[in-house]
């Protein structure tokens, strides 16, 4: 069995479970960069995985949701699904719909009179 990026049929079943941190912003588990790899041999599958955090109190949901859903695929028997230790998730990893999605801030932008823009800031206008 060779591992490497997932099969684009498993990055569509994977496109409906959720992240449970993000399951209120719709962000699945390919958009938010866990999907590590997927590889098939004999019509057994093996995901790997990354959290977010090695603390995810969520993380035995998420395995089992990628499980069933990988598991339900044509052609595959049986699945199992492992957690990456060795490779740390980071947010670039998320496709550009989850940045957005999960952006918190605004972009930085140069601000050349300081105080016209804070005080259009104070009136609720936009920078």
């Amino acid at each position: 069995m060779t591992s490497g990026p997932a099969p684009e049929w498993a990055v569509r079943a994977l496109s409906d479970v959720y992240d449970p941190c993000c399951r209120e912003k719709g962000i699945s588990v390919v958009d938010m960069g866990l999907l590590r790899s997927v590889a098939v041999h004999d019509g057994h599958a093996r995901v790997e995985l990354l959290l977010t955090s090695g603390w995810c109190p969520f993380a035995a949901r998420v395995l089992t949701d990628v499980e069933e859903a990988i598991g339900a695929q044509p052609g595959i028997d049986s699945c199992e699904v492992e957690i990456v230790w060795d490779e740390t998730w980071t947010p670039d990893r998320m496709s550009a719909s989850a940045t957005r999605a999960l952006r918190f801030l605004p972009d930085p932008v140069a601000v050349g009179d300081r105080d016209a823009y804070l005080s259009r800031l104070t009136r609720g206008a936009q920078p």
